[in-house]
């Protein structure tokens, strides 16, 4: 049975050569995640702007912003999932469902979120530490932030949508205009420009929502005007039941999953704690730096989910290898660059992200620079395997192999060999464990592949016999 015939021409991404889909794809996305990292440093930057109590006060908000963002990923992941394989399939009727099925639960999520949140602002910040000096700021800023979840949360689902079908043009200029809205509208209402009053955390966290409203709106009417995946007819309740069950059998592992990586990153920082601030800082500062190594790579395996989705939906198994063997190589050869870069240039970069020009940060900083990125290779072999893992419906794996890259390994190894050779054994661990765990997903997303061909080819067999 010849499984790699094109099936629909609506499903654009199981047609034409795989290399330069997948690139297609990956352009938009790297704007796009620059936009996101825009976003964020510009209320960091202005926030600081106003002294240290207030950037103390949004610096509490971070874990509460974290976890509702990684519950929206993970909506967002699902929907793109179940959304890209109803495309391959060739069922519009079933893609616009899906997607507004998808918005709406996203919607009673934020309803049940802001109310939760606003009536617990005080005692879950006085949990994680805030004292009656920061409460009033973090109250001013999370008020305004609750209210606006709505255009902060309903976006990325929105864009998972666009992104479902092949489109990753649009989401990005979506996030890059967002981002520079909010660039714009930050210093005007923190500090009161052109008329405005001086609002403070209270303007940081408006200028957000704003700029986050033209988000739900573009993405809407993208959704809407140009892909025609919006259905504005009032659902049975069984049939949107099963559309959110789909959605949700694939997002909430795949929240678990985006949270399990801080959890991670908490417990690594409290290792270092043991050895000063000084290391504490230099872990800062190189996964600072190693965010901007791996724009690449997280914008490939963002592409990888609707070119998976698509072509298990279609049955088009033979591009879907050859998609992810071009992803490997990339990662491989990409793997190799970043560690030849950052083990070279690791002291100069560190010296740029820290003002102070300590030297015990640059130093251990440099240290992280030189033994991780080893292991950067293997690492994108795992982002990519578990994004293929969840475009094909099988979430449980993603989420496993990323808790044991992120804790069940590199926790335990590190923390036993930071004893005998001190900070770099925890990043030892680190590197380690992304390793193993590499392999590992390499192997693991081979044969579920074989799997999940054999399965189809089963079913395909049984509807021809019953069509005979």
């Amino acid at each position: 049975m010849n499984t790699d015939k094109p099936q629909r021409m609506d499903a654009r991404l199981t047609q034409g050569p795989v290399g330069r889909q997948l690139v297609g794809l990956v352009i938009p996305m790297v704007w796009g995640m620059f936009a996101i990292i825009a976003f964020n440093l510009t209320d960091t930057f202005f926030v600081g702007q106003l002294g240290t109590r207030q950037l103390a006060a949004i610096s509490f908000t971070f874990p509460v912003v974290m976890t509702v963002g990684s519950i929206a990923v993970g909506l967002g992941v699902g929907a793109a999932s179940v959304i890209s394989r109803a495309i391959g399939q060739g069922d519009p009727g079933r893609v616009r469902r899906l997607t507004t099925d998808s918005l709406i639960l996203t919607t009673l999520f934020v309803a049940l979120f802001c109310m939760l949140g606003l009536l617990t602002i005080d005692p879950l910040f006085r949990l994680l530490g805030a004292n009656d000096d920061l409460l009033p700021l973090i109250t001013d800023y999370m008020r305004v932030w609750y209210f606006g979840m709505i255009f902060l949360v309903v976006p990325m689902v929105g864009n998972n949508a666009l992104r479902a079908s092949g489109d990753t043009l649009n989401p990005s200029l979506v996030m890059m205009v967002s981002a520079v809205i909010n660039v714009i509208l930050d210093p005007i209402l923190i500090f009161g420009l052109l008329g405005f009053p001086r609002m403070e955390l209270q303007g940081a966290a408006l200028a957000t929502v704003i700029a986050r409203a033209f988000s739900l709106l573009a993405a809407l009417a993208i959704l809407h005007f140009r892909k025609r995946m919006l259905s504005w007819s009032l659902p049975r309740t069984e049939e949107m039941f099963r559309s959110w069950r789909s959605v949700l059998h694939v997002g909430i592992p795949a929240a678990l999953m985006f949270v399990i990586v801080p959890v991670g990153g908490g417990i690594i920082t409290r290792l270092l704690s043991a050895f000063g601030k000084e290391e504490v800082a230099a872990f800062g500062v190189a996964t600072r730096i190693e965010s901007f190594a791996f724009i690449l790579i997280y914008a490939l395996s963002t592409s990888v989910t609707p070119f998976v989705g698509q072509n298990t939906g279609a049955g088009l198994f033979g591009r879907i290898r050859k998609g992810l063997n071009h992803s490997f190589l990339f990662c491989l050869i990409w793997g190799v660059v970043a560690a030849a870069a950052l083990g070279a240039f690791g002291k100069e970069l560190a010296s740029v992200f820290d003002r102070e020009r300590n030297p015990k940060v640059i130093e251990a900083a440099a240290l992280y620079l030189l033994i991780v990125p080893i292991s950067y290779g293997m690492q994108g072999l795992t982002l990519i395997s578990s994004a293929a893992f969840n475009a094909l419906g099988r979430p449980l794996p993603a989420t496993i192999l990323t808790f044991f890259r992120a804790i069940f390994i590199a926790i335990p190894l590190g923390w036993g060999l930071m004893y005998w050779i001190g900070p770099g054994g925890i990043f030892i661990g680190l590197a380690v464990s992304n390793i193993c765990v590499g392999i590992w997903a390499y192997l693991w997303n081979r044969r579920a592949l074989r799997q999940e061909q054999q399965i189809h080819e089963e079913k395909q067999f049984l509807l021809d016999a019953v069509g005979m």
